[in-house]
């Protein structure tokens, strides 16, 4: 599985970026928490969505700054 493209979230309006980042955040706290309970997680799952989320909030900055 390869991680995100940014080409995906380019399109999104400011609004649609900003609750696709709480969404993410959201998945990235229930990775660690099924983590720290020993339950089973795919691994990977975590990385790409830290580096979804680090895409969205670049995102977010240059939208803001236009």
């Amino acid at each position: 599985m390869s991680l995100p493209q940014i080409n995906h979230s380019r399109d999104l309006s400011s609004e649609e970026i900003k609750k696709r980042i709480i969404q993410v955040k959201k998945d990235l706290f229930n990775i660690r928490l099924k983590r720290a309970t020993k339950q089973n997680i795919k691994s990977h799952i975590f990385k790409h969505k830290k580096h979804e989320l680090a895409q969205l909030l670049m995102l977010e900055t240059k939208k803001s700054k236009e």
